[in-house]
């Protein structure tokens, strides 16, 4: 027996309607718009509709289709925990910080291997912040330290060895070809290689990432789009305070 049962939802509930796009290889034609419907088909859709088929540069073209899914999800049987659960502002955050830890915390963000975007982590820990949110490096709680972008992976782990650092937080916005698993991956196994990974709070970010790809990757949190700054804060104050809290009681 399922319990909720959900399906795309376009003009009448669970019609499985979605919208897709996707690029192939050809001229565009009017053959390249029925390539474009059929194998939409054998992908399963049904009611396939090609509404959009343009030429985007030589051999290639780019179409945008409708169609139907018979596919459903049982949303009960689905976990995927989030870490926003601390809803704290930028005062309460600091107050928690000298309450529980009476220290600063040190952070460092960066956007690792070759990426060199790096609007996302500014968001995050600039001063201005995001959203009416402020940064990191607003907080009295925090010593903040942007490494930019295109940052190794050993040199990140390096930064944080030498300058005590709590928390890390790596960046990833480009993801071709699996480049921000990989380098997510690396940098765990290299603090795990330099005994540091259970002294540090470890968290990923990136339009892509969920809290269920860090957790997999080992991660202790994963932020996508929309995090605020305070978000991330509170994370990581609470997350440093309970794992202090475990350290005395051994």
């Amino acid at each position: 027996m399922t319990g909720r049962l959900i399906k795309p939802y376009g003009d009448t509930m669970n019609d499985g309607k979605v919208q897709m796009s996707f690029t192939l290889p050809v001229e565009w034609s009017e053959t390249a718009d029925e390539a474009a419907r059929q194998l939409a088909g054998k992908m399963g859709f049904a009611d396939v509709q090609v509404v959009e088929g343009r030429p985007i540069a030589g051999g290639f073209s780019f179409f945008v289709l409708y169609a139907s899914t018979p596919q459903g999800v049982d949303l009960e049987t689905i976990h995927a925990p989030s870490v926003r659960t601390h809803a704290m502002t930028m005062e309460e955050v600091d107050a928690y910080v000298l309450d529980r830890i009476g220290r600063k915390l040190r952070v460092a963000g960066a956007c690792i291997g070759t990426d060199a975007h790096t609007v996302g982590i500014d968001a995050i820990l600039n001063m201005k912040g995001y959203k009416g949110d402020y940064g990191l490096e607003r907080y009295h709680s925090f010593e903040t330290f942007n490494l930019g972008s295109q940052v190794a992976p050993e040199d990140l782990v390096a930064f944080t060895k030498l300058h005590a650092v709590d928390a890390i937080l790596a960046s990833q916005v480009v993801t071709q070809k699996g480049s921000d698993l990989k380098n997510f991956t690396e940098l765990a196994e290299l603090l795990e290689a330099e005994g540091l990974r259970d002294r540090v709070v470890l968290v990923c970010g990136g339009p892509r990432v969920t809290n269920l790809m860090a957790s997999e990757l080992g991660y202790d949190a994963g932020f996508g789009r929309g995090t605020l700054p305070s978000e991330v804060a509170a994370f990581i104050a609470v997350t440093l305070a309970h794992r202090l809290r475990e350290e005395t009681r051994v």
